[in-house]
């Protein structure tokens, strides 16, 4: 199935969802956040949610400069904005490398055009870096994967400061959970499993 049969069926199902903003829960004193971009959201909340220590995602937009922007202008791609999810952690438990390393292995770091299915700046990869420390440990990350030879392409995945952050609307907030049929069947169509399989031989 091509990419806009996949797009048209999935816009077709999301039809009747509605637009209200996603209430942010009040994040613990005690816990840390992560910010990153990995193409369609909905895909990428379910490997950080699977993680014992981490206690929240959520998605959004970041990258641009608009103010609250809707889903029909990031998708337009020109805002500036990234599709992105915020992980709230527990350091405790879980540790801002391991939430790298769950990155790297859901995502096409050699693409700069998107992600699978999904073409368009705004859903590329990056890194939002929240201080110096979590810049630090991404660079290290991030090179330590291009060494690995796995990919024989470059790594083109950005490592950029975060300099805003805004909640997506409620309906795609836990999106696999909400609504799983639609869920799997735009993932698998997606590309992005196939690609995941080949290249970490999950």
């Amino acid at each position: 199935m091509n990419r806009l049969k996949v797009l048209f069926i999935v816009m077709f199902l999301c039809v009747s969802c509605t637009n209200q903003k996603v209430n942010v829960m009040g994040i613990d004193e005690d816990s840390k956040t992560a910010t990153f971009a990995g193409g369609c959201f909905w895909c990428m909340e379910p490997p950080f949610d699977q993680k014992k220590g981490v206690l929240q995602t959520i998605s959004g937009y970041a990258g641009g400069s608009e103010k609250s922007p809707s889903y029909e202008e990031v998708s337009s791609g020109t805002t500036g904005h990234l599709e992105v999810i915020r992980v709230v952690y527990d350091p405790k438990q879980v540790s801002y490398n391991e939430l790298l390393e769950i990155f790297w292995r859901n995502v096409d770091p050699t693409d700069d055009g998107g992600q699978f299915v999904d073409r368009g700046p705004q859903y590329g990869t990056a890194i939002f870096y929240h201080d110096e420390e979590q810049k630090q440990m991404a660079e290290k990350s991030k090179m330590t994967l291009e060494k690995s030879g796995r990919f024989n392409k470059p790594i083109v995945t950005p490592i950029r400061r975060l300099e805003s952050f805004f909640p997506a609307e409620d309906y795609h907030q836990d999106y696999y959970q909400k609504n799983p049929i639609r869920y799997k069947f735009y993932r698998y169509n997606s590309g992005r499993d196939k690609f995941l399989d080949k290249k970490w031989k999950r």
